[in-house]
This record gives C-alpha cells, structure tokens and sequence, in this order.
C-alpha cells in the first residue's frame, strides 16, 4: 500500500522521505505501510486464498475468540525481515501517532517460520559485503541498518532489539569472526555492548 494507495503514499512513504531514505532503499529493504483499516491485509490475503489459520499463527493478523479478525501491524509502516536467502519471515511495524497507549513498535511473534532469536534485521543485504569487509556493524534497530546503508555502509545488521542472542552470533560468524557493536547510547544499550 506504500506505493499505490492515498494513505500510503501520503503517511508511509513521507515518513521514509523525511528519514531521508530513497526509493532505491525503501524497494531494496521492501519497506512498507499498512493501511489504518482493522482488516485491509486480512481481507486482501484472505481473497487471496490463504488461510485464516496461518494469517494468525504468523502473526500479520490476530483472530480473536470469536473468529474475527484485525491486521497486527495496522497504521504502522512495514519492515520485512527476511531470512538469509531473502524470503521474507517476520515484520516489524512502527507507528507514526504519538498515541502513548499504544507500543511505538510491533513485532511478528514467534512461529513455525520465525525465531527472533536466530535472525538478524537486514542479514540478506547485508551478507556479501559482511564477508567482503571482513567485519559486520551490529546496531539495534531497523531504521539504524536502512540509515546506514542509505550512507553508504552495507555491512551492518540489527538485532532488533538490545539482546544478542548466541544463535544470532552464529549467524554472523557463517560470514565474519568480526562484530562491531553500534548500539544506542542510551543506558539499555551500553549495559547491553557490555554484556
């Protein structure tokens, strides 16, 4: 919807603008934005063909007891995260509102498909240039890896959060024994560098 629909140009795809990203990296990182609809994805998906069932176990929609359902990622701009052969596996969705109710990011939950803990934000693009460098940046979120690639560094990736997991250094370690950690300079991120 970031690049055919009213909303989504208006709302998405001026936020990524303002952050001063490209098109060339919003299409090269899939960016994206779900409508504010409680049911746009659900039901374009749903017409589609796939099943109610899996749309819940993968988190882009929650099915309620009743057997309805609402998009997860609703009014928030959309980053994919793919898996290391570039097949998307999970989402992360921000809010551009500054509604304190609700959480500024979601998450896909875990599932069949998607671990957390064994995946790193930007890890397909960031891959060959990861081995060509012989280091890999590791910063905390999705923005922080779009930014810096928009300038011009490939070789960074996110661990989505402050806590690198053991999996998610194996991940690494396929391609470099060299991390450099990027966290924030907040007192969460560095209490998590330390760690």
């Amino acid at each position: 919807r970031l690049w055919n629909h009213d909303e989504g140009k208006a709302i998405g795809l001026s936020y990524f603008y303002e952050r001063g990203f490209s098109e060339e990296i919003i299409q090269r990182f899939q960016l994206g934005y779900s409508l504010e609809s409680w049911d746009d994805l659900f039901e374009a998906a749903s017409n589609a063909g796939y099943q109610k069932e899996y749309l819940g176990e993968t988190g882009l929609a929650v099915i309620k007891d009743d057997g309805k359902a609402y998009d997860r990622f609703r009014s928030r701009v959309i980053f994919p995260i793919h898996n290391i052969s570039g097949r998307p596996i999970g989402f992360g969705g921000r809010i551009l509102s500054e509604d304190k109710k609700k959480p500024k990011y979601v998450n896909s939950p875990e599932s069949e498909i998607y671990h957390k803990s064994d995946v790193l934000y930007g890890i397909y693009q960031a891959k060959n240039s990861i081995i060509k460098l012989d280091n890999c940046f590791l910063v905390e979120g999705y923005t922080d890896v779009v930014s810096l690639v928009q300038s011009g560094i490939d070789n960074v990736v996110a661990s989505s959060g402050t806590s690198l997991t053991q999996g998610q250094i194996r991940l690494i370690q396929r391609f470099t024994p060299n991390i450099t950690i990027l966290y924030d300079g907040d007192a969460a991120g560095i209490k998590a560098s330390f760690r």
